[in-house]
C-alpha cells in the first residue's frame, strides 16, 4: 500500500507564495509520474502541473509562469512552488503519483487533498 502525505496549504493574499509538499511512502519498487491536481468549488478537477521520473515537467496553461513542480526522486516527494497567486487559484490541490509495484504492476494513488485559499 501506497501513501501520500500532502502538506503547505493555506490562505494568503493575491500575489503571495505558497509551496506544496507530497511525500510517497509504502510499499513499492518506484514512483514514476507524479503531479498536483486542483479543484475549485464547482468546477471539474484538472491537472495544475505534472513532473516524469526523469524531469520532464507539463504545465496548464494557466499556470505556466507562475507555477513549478519539482521533484526529489531520493525521497519520493515532489513541491509545487507557486508564485503570484490570483484569486482564480483557490482550490483544494491533490497530490497524484503513478507507483510500480514489486509485481511490476503500474497503480495509481491520490493524497487527501490541501486547501488553497487566495484572497484579493
Amino acid at each position: 500500500q501506497v501513501q501520500l502525505v500532502e502538506s503547505g496549504g493555506g490562505l494568503v493574499q493575491a500575489g503571495e507564495s505558497l509551496r506544496l509538499s507530497c511525500a510517497a511512502s509504502g510499499n513499492f519498487l518506484q514512483i514514476d509520474a507524479m503531479g498536483w491536481y486542483r479543484q475549485a468549488p464547482g468546477k471539474q478537477r484538472e491537472l495544475a502541473a505534472s513532473v516524469t521520473t526523469g524531469g520532464r515537467t507539463n504545465y496548464a496553461d494557466s499556470v505556466k509562469g507562475r507555477f513549478t513542480i519539482s521533484r526529489d526522486n531520493a525521497k519520493n516527494t515532489v513541491y509545487l512552488q507557486m508564485n503570484r497567486l490570483k484569486p482564480e487559484d483557490t482550490a483544494v490541490y491533490s497530490c497524484n503519483a503513478v507507483y510500480r509495484t514489486y509485481g511490476w504492476t503500474n497503480l495509481e494513488v491520490w493524497g487527501q487533498g490541501t486547501l488553497v485559499t487566495v484572497s484579493s
